[in-house]
Order: structure tokens, then sequence, then C-alpha cells
């Protein structure tokens, strides 16, 4: 039987950084251009709110969920409603309240392994794994296998409960290192994360949600918003076996290799899909002004923005119109093609609209 794996202690004096010169080049102007879209954009907590859900989406999907981007929207209108993947959508939904909760911890102190563990706490609320000592780190020795399979079987040991202490307070000071570039700490950090394995369950997402956290908080970017779940999702296989050989063979440099390029890859994917809703967002303040004369012109285009999928009830709640206003301006939306009708209401219930548009960038 394998042992528990003994990390390395970071910092590493094993990365060829002369190997990563024109990755980190790459990368870091990606990102700079990135972050210029998103400091154009006056409202990006608004405007960027269905990539975040489908960030949530992608990360939890990589852990086995099946809840779509769709789903998840349609059952935030109307969540009253005992939906088939309701376990599913609250696993996504804690996703992004972890994510909120981060936020507003680092707008008033560095972040911590006591945030780590307030995060997890937040992710296995009331879903799967919330009996698995949610918020702390384990006690007991965890390991990665096929499903159903015995220690004996195992693919990788993570380090023993005695050694995870040390492990992970070397993990938290290099954090806070200076390391000579942001990125290729980043691309350390998240994997030395998923080798620790400090928690019974939910450690991949939770190593995901860190990684436009120490983005926000180091200043590469200005917003918390960096969306890199779609190419591990993409890649599955690859980049578990880069993660896996690093425990093999110490393949660190291979696997930092993996990262620059995920980076470089979503840095360009979320541009476009940024640069795409900020100009829907302009064509559609326009018509929706031209369609509707009314003062309400942008509560409207932010709410649709912030909930594209939604029901007239949640829009009045949410936009803050008065009902009789949000119910004549919605039927002006619709007749203008702007929303459509997903779902028709009746006496009793509230008919569901999908602004199309821009689900279509988001997908």
């Amino acid at each position: 039987m394998k042992k528990p794996f003994v990390p390395q202690s970071l910092p590493l004096d094993s990365v060829d950084w002369v190997r990563f010169v024109p990755l980190i080049g790459e990368a870091n102007a990606e990102i700079a251009r990135y972050d210029g879209i998103l400091q154009g954009i006056n409202n990006p907590g608004i405007l960027l709110s269905p990539l975040t859900t489908r960030e949530a989406v992608l990360s939890s999907k990589i852990e086995g969920t099946q809840a779509s981007l769709e789903e998840v929207l349609e059952y935030e209108a109307a969540p009253d409603i005992r939906v088939e993947k309701y376990d599913d959508i609250h696993e996504i939904i804690n996703y992004r309240k972890a994510m909120r909760f981060a936020v507003q911890w680092i707008d008033k102190k560095p972040i911590t392994l006591n945030l780590i563990k307030e995060m997890h706490a937040i992710l296995l609320d009331s879903v799967r794994g919330e009996d698995k000592d949610r918020g702390n780190f384990r006690t007991t020795q965890n390991y990665i296998a096929k499903v159903g399979d015995p220690i004996e079987k195992a693919l990788f040991i993570p380090p023993s409960p005695a050694s995870l202490k040390d492990a992970m307070f070397n993990f938290e000071e290099y954090f806070h290192y200076n390391e000579k570039d942001r990125l290729v700490q980043l691309a350390i950090l998240h994997a030395q994360f998923e080798i620790i394995h400090p928690f019974l369950d939910g450690n991949g997402r939770i190593g995901r949600l860190l990684i436009p956290l120490f983005l926000f908080e180091k200043s590469v970017l200005n917003s918390p918003m960096f969306y890199i779940s779609e190419y591990f999702e993409n890649n599955r296989a690859e980049y578990y076996r880069r993660l896996r050989n690093i425990s093999d063979e110490e393949k660190w440099n291979d696997w930092i290799e993996f990262f620059l390029k995920a980076v470089i890859s979503q840095a360009k994917t979320n541009s476009s899909k940024a640069k795409a809703i900020l100009k829907l967002y302009n064509a559609k303040k326009k018509r929706i002004t031209e369609i509707t004369h009314s003062q309400y012109a942008i509560k409207i285009l932010d709410t649709i923005f912030a909930r594209p999928i939604f029901n007239s009830a949640d829009f009045v709640a949410t936009s803050e119109i008065p009902r009789a206003s949000a119910l004549r301006l919605l039927c002006l939306l619709k007749k203008g093609n702007v929303i459509s009708s997903i779902k028709p209401g009746g006496p009793r219930k509230a008919e569901h609209f999908a602004f199309a548009k821009l689900l279509k960038i988001v997908r």
C-alpha cells in the first residue's frame, strides 16, 4: 500500500524560470488586457454575474455535479419549487456564497487558513459532504481512488493528519511570499493545495475558488473575477494527470507550464466574453430607453443582466420598481424582443422570462 505523501516545502527550488519566460510574459500580458476590460466596466459584479455563476457550475461539474447554468438560474427564479437537481444546484449556489464571503473578508484582512475553513463551511452547508467535518481540516486519513476502492488500491494518499498542520502553515506562508512571478506562484499554490487535500471533501472547489481570490488580493486583477474552470473541465484528464505527476514524479515544471497555458487561454476567453457582454449592455441600454421611455431604464438593464432568467415577481423584487410599473415594463420588453417568455404565467403563477442574447454569450 502507498504511504501518505510528504509534500515539498515551499518555495520550490526546482522551478525552471528560464523555460517559462515566454509563457510568463504572454500570461501576464493577457491577464493585464483582461483586467483593463474589467476596469472599463462600471459594475462588473452585475454584468459578469452570469459568468460567475457559470464558473461555479463548471468547477462543481469537475467534481460530479450535473446541473447546468440554465437550471441554476431557473431554480433561482422560483426557489420554492423542488426540482430534480436540487442538491446539485445548491452546491453551485454555495460555491457563489463562499466566493462572496471571501471577497468581503479580503476587504478587511488578508487571506488566511481561517478564511479557507470558513469558505469550506459555506461550500458544504446542507449539501453532499456536509457530514464530512465541514469547516475543519481533516483529522483522519483520506485518499483518492476509483469509486468504491479501499485505501489499499488508492491512486494517491495525501499527507497524514499528523503532518497536515505544518503543510498548511507552509501553504499560508507561501501564499504571502514575494515570489518572482505571481502566476507561477499561483500555479504552485493551486497544485500544493490539491496535493495536501486538507479537507475530507470539497478540496477541488476550494482550490479553484482560491485562484481568483489570490489574483484579487495580490492586485493582479482589480476584481475577483477570473474564470478558469472551463479550461480545467475541457482538459480534465490532463488536469488530473499533471497534478498526479507532481506527487508521482516531481514534475512541477510540467504542471506550471499547463497552468500558465490555462491562464493564457482563459484570459483570452474571459476578455472576449466580457467585451461581448459590455457591448450588449450598451446596445440594450439604448434599446430599452427607446422602447420604455422610462426613468427605470438602468434598473431594468442591471436586473436582467444580473439575472438573465427570472420571473415577473422576481423582477419586481430585484429591480425595486413599483409593481404596476414593473409589469408594464416587462410587457414592453417582451414586445420589443429584449426578453422572451419561457413559461407562461397564470392567476397564481408568475410568468418566466429569459434574456437569450446574454445567455448565448455566457454559455
